[in-house]
């Protein structure tokens, strides 16, 4: 009897096409996929590309003009080749490796990408990423509070404001309470006095929001004495192949944005968080951690060693409810830091500096115009005898993005005449000139 059964059914799946009823299911979907297209759309109408035809004038694309935007989100070189591989249909399509028999070659570039951001940033374990440098930043107060059994954050002035935002969201919810200092353009906050045995962690960003690089060290001994940690935080990655680490200035947990390598600005995601600490934090350090291990023949394997998320362990046991690692974009990243290595990432953030420093020494002869940072990296403030954001919107007419004003960032602040302005190596001689030129002529 089921000899017969079995035989009638695979005569069915010849017949109709693999499955029984599959000629019946095309049928239908081809059907049903007609009447769709005659009853929705109007006849001779292309919805999409009229759409686009609509939005497009609005929009320039950073390719296209001389682009001095950052405060965050970066604009530089992605190599095709970082673009051709992540869209192997391997990679494009695979899914959160809880098996690691079907799973070895999205674990390996895991935890290829972990020994990179573990590197970068001179610290001794990094995770399997987080969703961006922002929400890493509030992971990592977390993580501070479990550590110290604190509840109280110190969020220097400069700070980028979307993370003290995301931090002071997240802290709000839980009762934790956060001392953030006021925007602090030159980098000379009393950042130490706030420090004392009630303190948790204390945050700061080098380069900061406004580009001044930071001195951790005294920092870190402060808050070490106190018993807090210090987070070191970053948006620019690209500046980890030229500053001296968080790791070697004796921060406990770095965190920042990877996206300006092998991402693209993507009209402001998805980006990549990166997240690194001391081994013996490790078991609080949210997300998920690879690991290297041998199978059963000794062969070198990967598995997932950590996984202390809402979902694999108990809530109240849970160090964080983060759903996911930004796979694709770790990859990209991976993939881009493998073809730069270690000497091309040094090359790279020579470059960048050095556009930047040609950049702030011809806007320091433009009258009107104030550097105002003693050092930076690849971006830096600029004080105008006008508005910033008016500056900017005429100066994007002439087809030139000259930064972020900081009245955007920080809109009741009363630094409406500040500038940020950054310049990787995207930016040519040509690029800098038009911007000074233009800036003659508005101011």
């Amino acid at each position: 009897m089921e000899a017969g059964l079995n035989w009638s059914l695979q005569k069915r799946r010849r017949e109709e096409g693999g499955f029984p009823g599959a000629a019946r299911i095309q049928r239908e979907l081809a059907e049903g996929t007609s009447r769709v297209r005659v009853g929705l759309l109007p006849e001779g109408r292309a919805p999409a590309r009229e759409g686009t035809e609509i939005a497009t004038p609005k929009n320039t694309a950073a390719s296209a003009v001389p682009f001095f935007v950052g405060a965050g989100a970066y604009k530089h070189h992605v190599p095709a080749t970082v673009d051709h591989l992540i869209q192997r249909s391997e990679f494009l399509t695979s899914y959160t490796p809880y098996q690691p028999e079907i799973a070895q070659g999205t674990l390996q570039y895991l935890f290829e990408f972990q020994t990179q951001v573990a590197a970068l940033t001179g610290m001794e374990v990094a995770n399997a990423s987080m969703y961006d440098g922002s929400t890493g930043t509030g992971e990592a107060v977390l993580m501070a509070h479990r550590v110290t059994k604190r509840r109280k954050a110190v969020l220097s002035g400069g700070l980028h404001p979307h993370y003290t935002a995301v931090v002071e969201t997240l802290s709000e919810m839980a009762n934790d309470e956060v001392v953030a200092l006021k925007p602090d353009v030159s980098a000379n906050e009393d950042i130490l006095s706030q420090i004392d045995d009630s303190v948790s962690c204390v945050v700061v960003q080098s380069p900061d929001v406004f580009g001044n690089l930071r001195d951790l060290k005294p920092i870190a001994e402060k808050a070490h004495a106190h018993g807090a940690l210090l987070i070191a935080v970053f948006t620019e990655v690209v500046s980890l192949g030229a500053v001296v680490p968080p790791g070697a200035q004796d921060a406990d947990i770095v965190v920042g944005e990877g996206q300006s390598i092998g991402n693209a600005l993507n009209f402001g995601g998805p980006y990549v968080g990166l997240f690194a600490a001391k081994s013996k934090y490790i078991r609080q350090m949210p997300g998920r951690l690879c690991g290297e291990t041998v199978d059963s023949t000794g062969q070198r394997g990967f598995v997932l060693t950590l996984s202390t998320r809402e979902q694999h362990i108990r809530r109240d046991k849970a160090t964080s409810n983060i759903c996911t690692n930004s796979g694709l974009c770790v990859l990209a990243f991976t993939i881009h830091m493998t073809l730069l290595g270690q000497a091309g990432l040094a090359r790279l953030a020579e470059v960048n500096h050095a556009n930047a420093v040609k950049l702030a020494d011809a806007l320091a002869s433009v009258e009107g115009v104030k550097v105002l940072n003693d050092s930076f990296f690849n971006e830096f403030t600029v004080k105008l005898k006008k508005p910033a954001a008016e500056v900017v919107e005429v100066l994007a007419a002439k087809g030139i993005l000259a930064g972020v004003p900081v009245s955007r960032l920080l809109p009741k602040a009363g630094l409406d005449d500040l500038l940020i302005i950054a310049s990787t190596e995207v930016n040519t001689d040509e690029d800098r000139a038009a911007l000074v030129a233009a800036l003659v002529e508005v101011l």
